[in-house]
């Protein structure tokens, strides 16, 4: 365990906290004016994040998946049914991120180039943001991660 001292302008507090905490498992932050008055101290007991598990293969992640074509249909349903004004839950954008995916693999096995792996990743960026969850190198193997649990509990 340790502490983090940063000096910086009020305005940047929760920036700061956040990309800390992104970093490290944290505690709160203790905060105390500089001693000019114009700037804030912040003090941060941190410590390492623990070691992740490893992310799962597309294999062992969609070993329970529908097929393809399926679930191309599930989430075009799924979209036509919502209303605009009440957006898509966390399911939709899971399901349809781990279709995107799944696309993609098979289109890096055929060698294609298109589009798919650029979607793949705009739609598991999506669903990050739907977590909250920090930024990871590679947001297709968030999906696999969380697509392999949700179709554990279905």
């Amino acid at each position: 365990m340790f502490e983090i001292r940063v000096i910086c302008d009020p305005a940047d507090i929760d920036r700061v906290s956040r990309a800390l905490a992104a970093a490290f498992d944290t505690g709160p932050a203790r905060q105390y004016p500089t001693h000019d008055g114009e700037r804030t101290r912040l003090y941060i007991t941190a410590d390492h994040l623990p070691e992740p598990e490893p992310w799962p293969t597309p294999e062992e992640a969609y070993t329970l998946a529908p097929s393809i074509v399926s679930e191309i249909g599930w989430t075009a349903r799924a979209a036509a049914d919502t209303p605009f004004h009440d957006g898509l839950n966390r399911e939709f954008w899971l399901r349809k991120a781990a279709l995107l995916d799944r696309i993609a693999l098979s289109d890096e096995a055929d060698s294609a180039t298109r589009d798919a792996a650029d979607l793949a990743t705009r739609a598991a960026q999506r669903l990050m943001e739907l977590d909250d969850t920090a930024v990871i190198s590679d947001p297709r193997h968030y999906v696999r991660q969380q697509y392999a649990a949700w179709a554990k509990n279905q």
